[in-house]
């Protein structure tokens, strides 16, 4: 749109009811035919310097919101960036014939510069957003990752209120997959809800990956999406995505919040879904809704009355089989999983009665103390031979919250007595001799009960502590191990064993780095977090703020140091986050072995007979990259060094971190 007309000139009338004068600018801070944006309390406006003096109008154009501040002045009009349309830049009228015109306010110039007058702001309301971030928050949520933009603004700011009345803490990550991947661990730290949170479009695809990780094993997690205005969705919109479609096999439950819900109870039974069966919630918020202001009344709902205990007995017959199993048994080898991970006090004593040893699959690895008289360590690949032992010389196994991973590999041809609360994971892959369907802790203690005294089982505490002495000789002896090709893997985790609190938070990555971790480090309380079925690489170092911040507001885990573990590969995926853990001042002390490859895969190639290609990294200094990030730096290249530098960053108030270099083939 353009004219020939001359622009009107005349002054804006003043505000109906209640102004104030505001400073704009100097006087003279504005050259004459110059725009500029200026923000006064919540309001954005347009500052212009023509022919006519100084004006100010609302800074979007009254078409599609383009910033008129960034529009310049053309033959006495003020011209859009967007479309093109013109207004007067003293009052904002447009030319004759059209109508449509931005808000102006009257100015003044004085001494000290120029001056609006400005309604009185009216405080803000409260919307369905707020209604919704109430909800979650009643639900438990204390903590978001996200990235604001400008598809979730509405949402972004009842997040805002929450955070300022202290009930929810928002960590601003740099990608989006981060900040899935710090919810999800959140999730499996503590069988609660964390949230993630992105824009429409990509922001929200990007938060695909660590859903996935929370969905396959079994995490709950929040997923909050932004979307493009309603009127504009399907119509090839920017960033307009059909998140329904992309979410549809990730999420449990997903919908998209419309104007007419019940704002409140859609949160609930997205929070409700996530916690009780364990998976990935998915609400997805169009622009427009998100400032839409909640109904007279509405009121924020909580779980309260929503569920029940989930601590069922199994059947009196499936109890009797397993106690007839376990009686007649010399052998029994206790095997627990990740879905053990709250019962371990009643699983513990049984094993202890009975006398059995106890191993744990990967995704279980700390449950027991690898110092514990009846421990033996991981089962599998990632395991010990102390497991791998026990298993073989077995005549039953009792498993409590196990899957039956081919990564485990526990014998199906022996009998078996499953424990497990969800139906589905009963004989899963293949029969077993006894299904059990109740809650683990539940059942493990009532086995306990049931046993007779007179009981044939082997007490295996001496055997168990031979086993123990062979596999630790035989350790000692890789740790001087040199190839001059940097640091084995088994010294590194002989030093972490001694070094790392024992009541540490460890999530650990994926590659050669992590079948280390599982098979030299030695547990003692602390709890271990990995992407186990997804086996996503990059894990590790999100998920450590995640269980930083189940440190900061969950009673269960306050003040419990965090220690990551991962590969240069892995590190490398999300290595900005290390700005993230800066900013937020979290205390996370991240190992790196630094082999300059993806090691894991070039073992794969060589063992199934290809070349080595495309595996090597070039790799920055990692420890000047975390000084320029802001965190503490260590680069360790001698075994001499390397104490006294996980030491030191241990003790250092903050984010850490530790490059080890390592030997690949020393694994």
């Amino acid at each position: 749109m353009s004219s020939e007309e001359t622009p009107s000139g005349a002054e804006p009338a003043l505000p109906e009811g209640e102004f104030v004068w505001h400073r704009l600018t100097e006087a003279d801070e504005l050259p004459e035919g110059r725009v500029a944006t200026a923000t006064v309390g919540h309001e954005v406006l347009c500052v212009t310097r023509s022919d006519d003096g100084y004006g100010c109008l609302g800074n979007r154009c009254p078409h599609q919101g383009g910033p008129l501040g960034e529009g310049s002045i053309e033959k006495g009009w003020l011209r859009c960036p967007w479309h093109g349309y013109d207004y007067s830049p003293k009052n904002g009228r447009p030319p004759g014939g059209f109508a449509d015109a931005p808000p102006a306010y009257r100015t003044e110039q004085r001494d000290d510069g120029i001056y609006v007058a400005l309604p009185v702001e009216v405080a803000r309301g409260r919307s369905v957003s707020d209604v919704m971030v109430e909800t979650m928050v009643n639900w438990g949520v204390t903590h978001v990752f996200g990235m604001v933009g400008h598809s979730n603004l509405g949402l972004a700011d009842a997040m805002r209120v929450a955070e300022e009345r202290g009930d929810l803490t928002y960590i601003g990550i740099r990608h989006e997959g981060a900040a899935a991947f710090a919810a999800t661990a959140y999730g499996k730290l503590t069988g609660g809800l964390a949230a993630c949170f992105g824009i429409a479009g990509p922001g929200s695809t990007n938060l695909l990956t660590g859903l996935y990780d929370a969905k396959t094993d079994r995490a709950p997690v929040l997923a909050l999406s932004g979307q493009v205005p309603s009127k504009v969705r399907g119509r090839g919109a920017f960033q307009d995505t059909d998140l329904a479609g992309a979410f549809a096999d990730v999420a449990r439950y997903s919908q998209t919040v419309q104007a007419g819900s019940d704002h409140a109870e859609l949160m609930s039974l997205a929070c409700k879904t996530a916690i009780v069966e364990r998976d990935v919630a998915h609400l997805v918020f169009p622009d427009e809704v998100q400032e839409t202001a909640a109904p007279e009344g509405a009121v924020a709902a909580g779980p309260d009355g929503r569920t029940g205990s989930r601590e069922i007995g199994p059947p009196t017959s499936a109890l009797a089989e397993a106690v007839e199993l376990i009686t007649r048994s010399e052998r029994p080898l206790v095997i627990v999983g990740n879905g053990a991970r709250a019962s371990m006090a009643e699983i513990t004593a049984l094993a202890e009665k009975i006398g059995a040893p106890v191993a744990t699959t990967f995704k279980g690895k700390g449950l027991i103390s690898d110092h514990h008289e009846l421990g033996c360590g991981v089962l599998g690949r990632s395991g010990t031979p102390i497991a791998s032992w026990f298993m073989n010389e077995s005549d039953l196994i009792v498993a409590f919250g196990v899957s039956f991973s081919n990564h485990t590999g526990i014998a199906d041809y022996k009998p078996l007595v499953q424990v497990d609360f969800d139906p589905m994971a009963l004989g899963r892959f293949h029969p077993v001799t006894v299904p059990v369907q109740g809650h683990v802790g539940v059942t493990a203690a009532a086995i306990t009960e049931a046993l007779p005294a007179d009981l044939r089982c082997v007490d295996h505490r001496s055997e168990v502590a031979e086993r123990w002495q062979i596999w630790r000789a035989e350790k000692r002896s890789r740790i001087g191990d040199d190839h001059a090709a940097g640091i084995g893997a088994a010294a590194l985790f002989d030093a972490l064993s001694r070094l790392v609190p024992a009541d540490a938070i460890i999530p650990v990555d994926v590659g050669n780095n992590t079948y280390s971790f599982g098979r030299y480090f030695e547990v003692t309380d602390q709890s271990v977090l990995m992407s186990g079925y997804l086996g996503s690489i990059g894990f590790a170092f999100p998920a450590a703020m995640g269980a930083w911040a189940a440190t900061q507001r969950h009673p269960d885990f306050a003040g419990r140091p965090v220690v990551s573990i991962s590969g240069d590969g892995g590190f490398g995926q999300y290595a900005m986050e290390l700005t993230t853990a800066v900013k937020y001042g979290m205390n996370i002390t991240h190992i790196m072995m630094d082999n300059r490859e993806l090691g894991k895969i070039s073992k794969e190639q060589r063992a199934a007979d290809f070349d080595v290609w495309q595996t090597s990294l070039h790799n920055p200094d990692f420890a000047a990259f975390a000084q320029l990030c802001g965190a503490k730096g260590i680069r360790v290249d001698d075994l001499g060094d390397l104490e006294v530098a996980i030491a030191e960053a241990l003790a250092h108030d903050g984010p850490a971190l530790v490059d080890v270099v390592t030997d690949a083939l020393l694994i």
